[in-house]
């Protein structure tokens, strides 16, 4: 399955606790992430991550286009809550397209946390006959 990753600058660090606690699970499937995020994520665990352009500068909306594609089947986003963001409208946005194509959007750690389980359990294999994937 291909999983989106992003976290804004305060979560980061959640975001390196929750890859590093769940590599057995990540690394069977393909990663994607903004950019500072992605490199984050990649030399705190080894994993491999294709990443996008930072969320500012555009690597939400090239997410978004993999969700309006069915080409993305999870999108884990660890959102800063109480800090404005400049880029407010392309996190609704991407938020909106994950209601739009009904991929599982997680913005916490404990959301997060039940939806990498369900994905160890096959709960999610759903998304590969949409998105047509083969499941690994």
């Amino acid at each position: 399955m291909n999983i989106a990753l992003i976290a804004h600058d305060i979560k980061k660090k959640d975001m390196i606790h929750f890859t590093r606690a769940y590599k057995y699970i990540l690394e069977k499937h393909n990663l994607y992430a903004t950019g500072t995020t992605g490199m984050k994520i990649m030399e705190a665990t080894g994993l491999i991550v294709e990443r996008f352009q930072s969320g500012p500068l555009g690597g939400d909306q090239e997410i978004g286009a993999m969700i309006a594609k069915n080409k993305m089947d999870v999108v884990i986003f660890f959102r800063d809550p109480l800090t404005a963001q400049p880029h407010e409208p392309d996190i609704s946005a991407l938020m909106r397209l994950c209601d739009v194509y009904s991929v599982p959007l997680a913005t916490n750690m404990g959301t997060a946390e039940i939806i990498i389980r369900g994905l160890e359990r096959g709960d999610l294999n759903w998304r590969s006959i949409i998105s047509g994937q083969q499941v690994k």
